[in-house]
This record gives C-alpha cells, structure tokens and sequence, in this order.
C-alpha cells in the first residue's frame, strides 16, 4: 500500500516534471500545513483533582483556561498504573499485545516518537522515562540511546539509566540529558529543568512541525514542598514526604501548563499547535480530595473508575473549537493514532486506537462505543496490584469473570448485577461489551 507521504511526494515530482512549479512539493509548506503537537502527561492526577472539575483544595487556572480555549474530554480513561497507560498510550496497543513488565518498554515496539520522526518531525521527551526496565533486570537496561531508539531526537530525563534510589526527581534532581548527566542541579527543580529544556525546544524548532511528549513528574509521591511553597526555602523540608503539599504540587502542575502555553505564544506557534494536557492514571490513594461532589479517596493502581478516569483537555486555535466539550470515550490507545493522523504520517496497521483528529477539528466523528482495559502490571509473585480485564461503556462495565456493573448507580462496584435482574437494555449492554471482551485471547489472571 502507497502512503499519504509518497503519494504526495509523488505528486510533488509529477508536478515539477510537467513544468506546474506553483504548488509545492510534500514538505515546501509543512510549517503551514502540519501541525505542532505538544502532548503533556501528569502523573498520578485523577479527574477530581482539577478546580473545573470541583476541586475545592486545588487551583488549576490554566489548565481550566484550556477547558474554555479548547475541547474537554469528559470521558478519557487511561491504564490504572502508570507504565501501562505509558506502553498503551506511545505504542496506540493494548497490554496484552506488548506489555512485558513495569517499568519496562519492550524494545520492539513502534511508538509515536517513531511515527513522527518518520514523517519529518522534530521529536522531544523531557520528564519521566522508567522504561528502560531498571527494576527488572533486563537486557541493556543503561542504554542512554533508548529514546532515540524509539524516536526522540532529543531527551531530558529522569529514571533512564539511574535508578531512583540514585536521585530523585524534584529538589536536587537527577536528570539525565541527550547522553550526560546534568552537572550542578544542587538547589534546582526537576519539573523546571524540564519545562524549560521543553520551552528550548520550542524556540530551536519552531521553524518546522515539531513533536513534544512531556510526561511530568508531577504530581507523584514523593509529596514535597515547591518552589513556590512557603517550605522551600528550608532545605531541611525540601525532601519530607508530606501529602499537605500535594495542593502545592498540583498548583505547581498547573504553572507549567501555563508556561508552556505561553512560550507557543511568544514564538508564533500557537495556532497550528495541537495543545494537549491528560494524565497517566487515577491519584495516589493517600491523596484525600475534597470536592463539591464529596470527598474523593484516589483510586491509582485500581480497576474502579477512579483508578483510571483522568483529565483531558485540547486547545487548537487554528480551528477554534472554544468551550467545548466531547461527551464520547476515549482511550490511552487513541492517541497514537490521533497524532500520527494529525502529522500526515503512516498509521502502523497493527495498533488497536481509534483516532480522534475530526473532534479537535470540530468535525463530526463515529463515537467509540466501548474502552477496553487489560491490566496485569507487575508479573512478579508478590506483586501488591490486583489484576483485571473489563469492557465498557458510559454506563456499564463488564470484567472478564463475569461482573457486570451498572456504574450511574455503583461507580465504586460494590453490587454487581445478577443476569436475572437485567433489563432488555442491560442485557443488550452486556452482551455487546462481551463481544468486545472476547475479541482477545484467552487470558488467566494471576492470584496474588
């Protein structure tokens, strides 16, 4: 099959042979035709934890200024763990096709670094790696190339090829850039030494379609005092664990979205940038949110909504779809897709997401009818995660053991419904999720 890109670079010669020299070739206008993306990922934020979504402990100001600039996602699910939702989210596949081990990127795998820097993108990751597979033991596990090895030009990074317990991410970090070690980072912010290498890249690239994965530190434990935090300027109290300052942390999230948005702005790059902000997966469970809605225990590392139900939003001027907000599913598999569409670059024929470019351009778009999850994150023994496989829709959810909940009247999945019970609806819903669940192969859980 010919590609998008040959076909047009294709055209561009036919064009040149046959003397029509006043429409350019594939690439002459890419600055103007091809979108930036820009795709920001915290960490370890739940939808409860933004002020637009009711958060009444938290202040989230630009990213709430996104919601009004752009399209919200209501319902945007990710894995319940991070390195699942990280393989699912850079690979457009689901874990059961290529997830090997936490902490773990099986090197095989095609991610939408490569995508995009086949099709003439400049590419970027700054934040957090933890892919190299440090905790596992696995091959070549200080390979400093691997980034590039799956596509970025460029890195600034934590966990890539040290260890946590050789330095942490926040005060004092150790951050690993394009091959070195950062020197001299005593006294400084890990988020702002990524923040600003990825407000550098903007500036150095802006001149041709660039690509920028920012998975943030923030707002992972541990809970630690900011720049911006009264506490900071004790340096005694810069690394003590405390959950009081996760409002920090999440005020702190918040100033770099703003930040970033702003360096789009003043290098004139704004409009055609596909702006997106999300998160790997629900907040740590020692995280209390109080909220309009109640008070919200986290739900990281579990297969209850709130384990993986995370913020979404989108800003792309060009097409100015302001305060929107899409009521639909989608998946950490759709991004993929998504971006490679969006860049004019080939969509590798094996991923498993569904692109959602016609909603940021306003356009109309076959909603996606159900999400699919496979979790089995940590394959050791002792491993202190539960596993699961579920289908679902906005309003029902069906595990691979037969669960079937009804979530409008049982989001924490406490009565499961009986087939006797059901309505002509419920079992119309069931029965659709469970084909969905059996399109993938047979699967046993492990028993922790």
């Amino acid at each position: 099959m010919i590609s998008k890109r040959k076909m047009a670079l294709a055209l561009g010669v036919a064009l040149e042979f046959f003397g029509i020299r006043n429409m350019p070739a594939y690439g002459q206008s890419e600055k103007q035709d091809r979108p930036n993306i820009v795709l920001l990922m915290a960490d370890d934020m739940g939808y409860e934890c933004l002020s637009a979504h009711g958060a009444l402990d938290y202040k989230t100001p630009n990213i709430d200024r996104m919601m009004e600039d752009g399209i919200e996602f209501s319902h945007s699910y990710s894995q319940p763990l991070c390195t699942p939702s990280r393989v699912k989210i850079m690979t457009g596949r689901y874990n059961y096709r290529n997830y090997k081990d936490f902490g773990y990127l099986d090197v095989n795998e095609k991610t939408f670094g490569n995508v995009m820097k086949e099709a003439g993108y400049s590419t970027c990751i700054a934040g957090k790696w933890q892919l190299n597979g440090l905790k596992t033991g696995r091959e070549n596990t200080l390979d400093d190339k691997r980034p590039q090895h799956f596509g970025f030009d460029e890195y600034c990074l934590w966990q890539l090829t040290k260890t946590k317990r050789q330095g942490e991410r926040y005060a004092s970090p150790l951050i690993e850039e394009n091959g070195k070690v950062l020197p001299d980072t005593d006294g400084r912010y890990g988020p702002d030494i990524f923040s600003d290498y990825v407000v550098d890249f903007i500036r150095r690239k802006k001149d041709k379609p660039f690509f920028v994965y920012y998975p943030m530190v923030l707002v992972h434990d541990p809970f630690v005092p900011t720049p911006d935090s009264k506490d900071w300027a004790d340096k005694n109290k810069r690394f003590k664990d405390r959950p009081e300052y996760f409002a920090d942390m999440m005020a702190y999230t918040d100033k770099i979205v703003g930040k970033i948005r702003t360096a789009l702005e003043r290098e004139g790059v704004a409009d055609n940038t596909i702006f997106i902000f999300t998160a790997d997966n629900g907040t740590s469970i020692r995280i209390n949110s109080r909220t309009k809605n109640g008070n919200i225990q986290g739900g990281k590392g579990q297969t209850l909504t709130k384990g993986h139900h995370v913020p979404m939003v989108a800003v792309w001027p060009k097409y100015k779809a302001k305060g929107k907000r899409y009521e639909g599913l989608i998946e950490f598999s759709d991004f993929l897709p998504t971006i490679a569409e969006a860049g004019g670059a080939d969509i590798p024929e094996n991923i498993d997401g569904k692109s959602f470019l016609p909603i940021l351009k306003g356009r109309r778009h076959k909603d996606r009818e159900t999400i699919f999850v496979h979790y089995d994150p940590m394959k050791r023994l002792k491993a202190p995660r539960k596993t699961g496989r579920f289908c679902r829709d906005l309003e029902y959810k069906l595990y691979h053991d037969g669960r079937f909940y009804f979530l409008p009247e049982d989001l924490q999945e406490l009565s499961p419904l009986e087939d006797k019970d059901l309505d002509k609806k419920a079992r119309k819903a069931k029965a659709k999720l469970a084909k969905e669940l059996n399109k993938a192969p047979a699967w046993s859980p492990r028993k922790i």
